[in-house]
């Protein structure tokens, strides 16, 4: 079988545009299933630790089952490892080869974990040994291999990392407009004008993936024609709404009621063999939830006390509470006008916030001292405005001073 390459791999699965992140312990199968419903046309598993995959048949078997890159039910598909040893990086993408359409190295991962281990977004010192790991595969493996990567706060660096990167072997590079040290409570708002700033300045050729900052739907379509990229990927807006994926203008699709969410994925959990799905099954609740659960605390009780992986009856009985409590909202006289979505102006940033009822999943904003991310940055963004309006304005100051001058001066 011929090793399919840059655009031509990107051709043959498809011309995905939509991608659901890899996430540790959150794009597991489960997960993806439910997201491919919801419009995503590529996924990527969780981080998978190399040295553990290649070595334990226990993490293997509590990481991967029988369903995990199946032909019907999940592709195409892209399995992710954070890595620092060639050797065992290959060993244990070996494991996967035929079950998935690439091999992704993650260079982006910023948790203090990744930062004692090794790897992930703490590689970026390590330009040589990112080679290594690419290049190993490149080279080795049957498959091809990808890579995400985040950016540095010089533009410059960046291209070069990421024309490092490439020139390993890599045949899709994807960008996450974040610095390092954005993660947790400094995460803000991604920057797109780097994104566009590599895209422009990379080979044409080259399959560019974005990611950052999708809240909404027509974030993606906007991410698309802003940056000229081939696809956008999704993390925290699909894991708090996988409806963000939808191309189609319904908002039931785009926005999904929550008792129809958790009850549909509550569903495809049960079918799912192996326990990562289980596992993840508490966590995604209180994603998709996370707007309901502070008017309906009984149902956060209920969440917290369950077990999925060793009681369903918990998380059948979570189910039935939401459909029980959404239902009666639906039934009041003005739901109607109660269950509209309202959009806010343009703003600094590019896109716009919505009013979105609270049993309707949407877009999570981490807040800091009561203030949330993306309103620190726009603050920001007002304040650098303001800043350039200042300077702008004392150019002028200058340049109209210097013309009075001249005209001041007597002439011979």
């Amino acid at each position: 079988m011929t090793k399919l390459q840059g655009r031509e791999l990107f051709n043959a699965i498809g011309q995905p545009k939509r991608i659901v992140a890899p996430m540790v312990d959150q794009s597991e199968l489960a997960w993806r299933i439910l997201s491919r419903r919801y419009g995503a046309t590529l996924c990527y598993t969780p981080m998978f630790h190399a040295k553990l995959f290649a070595t334990s048949e226990k993490y293997r078997r509590d990481m991967w089952s029988e369903w995990d890159g199946d032909e019907s039910k999940d592709r195409p598909l892209v399995v992710q490892f954070c890595a620092n040893d060639p050797d065992y990086l290959l060993q244990a993408a070996k494991h996967v080869v035929g079950k998935c359409d690439a091999v992704d190295l993650n260079l982006g991962c910023p948790q203090g974990i990744a930062k004692k281990g090794n790897y992930g977004a703490f590689l970026m010192d390590h330009w040589d040994l990112v080679h290594k790991l690419i290049n190993k595969l490149h080279t080795e493996l049957d498959i091809p291999v990808t890579a995400k990567i985040r950016v540095f706060e010089e533009k410059e660096k960046t291209l070069e990392y990421a024309k490092m990167v490439l020139d390993a072997g890599a045949q899709f590079l994807t960008v996450h407009g974040r610095l390092r040290e954005q993660k947790g409570q400094k995460t803000g708002l991604a920057d797109w004008e780097i994104i566009k700033y590599l895209r422009d300045n990379l080979p044409k050729d080259t399959v560019f993936f974005a990611n950052g900052n999708i809240l909404y739907p027509e974030d993606i379509t906007r991410c698309l024609n802003q940056i000229g990229c081939d696809a956008v990927m999704s993390a925290e807006g699909n894991l708090y709404n996988p409806g963000v994926f939808v191309e189609e203008d319904n908002i039931d699709k785009q926005f999904p009621r929550v008792d129809k969410l958790v009850r549909e994925y509550y569903e495809i959990v049960k079918n799912c063999p192996g326990n990562a799905s289980k596992i993840a099954m508490k966590s995604h609740f209180f994603k998709i939830l996370r707007p309901f659960l502070p008017i309906h605390t009984d149902v956060r009780e209920l969440i917290a006390k369950s077990s999925p992986k060793h009681n369903f009856d918990d998380v059948e009985e979570i189910v039935i509470q939401v459909e029980k409590i959404v239902k009666e909202i639906s039934e009041k006289p003005d739901f109607a006008e109660l269950d509209k979505i309202t959009t806010g102006p343009v703003e600094l940033w590019g896109g716009a916030y919505k009013q979105i009822p609270y049993w309707r999943a949407q877009p999570y904003f981490r807040p800091v001292n009561g203030v949330t991310g993306d309103k620190r940055i726009t603050e920001s963004l007002k304040k650098q405005d303001e800043t350039t309006e200042e300077i702008d304005q004392q150019k002028r100051k200058a340049e109209d001073e210097l013309e009075n001058n001249d005209v001041k001066k007597p002439t011979n």
